[in-house]
């Protein structure tokens, strides 16, 4: 392939969050002064073998430094699975790849210790897919005093803001955060809480299935108010931003230690409850930071489920932010699930121009980097 001088050219971005059900991937095309265009679109599962893996790095034990290096090779396997399909769906060549940006998956996140642990093994998948990898996003904003988290919200500032308009884009992931786009073009954005890493366990435990499909077993039940008010006593939700958060907090433990005085609370109505925690978590910060938005527009999983996006729609009002409609991102052009891969699609991007990824107004960081460690096909 010829020598480039700028950045533009075809990325892949991969994405596997805090809900550990697998990869989502992207193929778009970047190219200076215009939108990026999304060539193709994959998603691969994980086997539940590795997700297990997963789940039990979040916690210490026994053999970490290896079962850690070798979940890490598992997930480069899976996320090389991802990088050929979209080749396949993309009628694209390796050739044609500038790099891959690919997040990793968060078995750790304790920026307040100085570390962000997000375990990949970008040299083996750099091997095996024999195109550029960048990975490893976070630790320079962490390195520079940040949160480290979350760094989409310079991507969406760039594809979601608009002129003299305030909008919220709210990711609802294992985690829930939102980016506040001010309409005098200003940038905020942190993690509010639980979201899918509460609602999927809860589901897999009394389902016995990954998720609780269009909320069905959530409708089926009503919020216990008593325990609604326990979930909500968890000092987290009263900081102020920057502020970022993940299973080293959210986790089984947590819920069942808040859960223990309400055993006989039936699985439904708790399943109904941390739907209400999830929904009154956004939009509380809604209500403090951004209560003159025009619209908020939601990405990730939970944008899926039509019982969490009335919740939040529900909440909003009952905060007193009236007449606000709670929309996905398909109503500004990119499908909830795309815009998180396209976000380290174009993390990545940024890092090819060395140009910075971060926002220091989100993170806390001292500055804006240069993100991500370049590993070369």
């Amino acid at each position: 392939m010829a020598q480039q001088t700028t950045a533009d050219g075809i990325y892949f971005g991969l994405m596997s969050g805090t809900s550990m059900d697998g990869v989502d991937g992207v193929a778009v095309q970047f190219a200076k002064g215009k939108p990026p265009v999304v060539l193709a679109e994959a998603f691969v599962g994980f086997a539940e073998g590795l997700r297990d893996a997963l789940f039990s790095l979040q916690q210490p034990g026994d053999n970490e430094i290896e079962r850690e290096a070798l979940a890490a090779n598992a997930l480069a396997t899976r996320y090389t699975v991802c990088c050929h399909e979209l080749l396949r769906a993309g009628n694209l060549s390796a050739a044609d790849v500038r790099a891959v940006g690919v997040h990793g998956q968060t078995v750790r996140h304790r920026p307040e210790k100085g570390y962000t642990r997000q375990i990949n093994n970008p040299a083996l998948l750099a091997e095996m897919t024999h195109m550029d990898v960048i990975a490893d996003f976070r630790s320079r904003d962490v390195a520079a005093g940040g949160q480290g988290a979350p760094l989409v919200p310079a991507f969406h500032a760039t594809v979601f803001g608009a002129k003299g308009e305030t909008r919220v884009v709210c990711n609802l992931g294992g985690i829930s955060n939102i980016t506040i786009l001010n309409a005098a073009g200003s940038v905020r954005g942190f993690d509010c809480g639980p979201a899918n890493a509460l609602l999927d366990e809860w589901a897999q435990r009394h389902l016995g299935k990954p998720f609780d499909e269009n909320g069905n077993f959530a409708a089926s039940g009503q919020v216990n108010r008593p325990l609604l008010h326990a979930l909500l006593d968890e000092p987290f939700f009263s900081q102020q931003p920057p502020k970022s958060t993940g299973r080293d907090l959210f986790n089984p433990a947590w819920l069942d230690a808040k859960l223990q005085p309400y055993a006989a609370v039936a699985p439904e109505d708790v399943q109904a409850t941390l739907v209400a925690l999830t929904a009154i978590t956004v939009a509380r910060e809604i209500e403090r930071h951004a209560s003159d938005a025009r619209a908020v527009y939601v990405c990730g999983g939970g944008a899926r489920n039509p019982e969490l996006m009335k919740a939040i729609q529900t909440a909003l009002e009952d905060t007193g932010v009236n007449g606000v409609p709670v929309l996905t991102t398909d109503a500004l052009g990119v499908p909830p699930n795309q815009v998180e891969p396209l976000a380290f699609a174009w993390l990545a991007m940024r890092c090819v121009a060395r140009e910075p990824g971060n926002l220091a107004s989100v993170t806390g960081a001292a500055g804006e980097r240069v993100l991500g460690a370049i590993y070369p096909r």
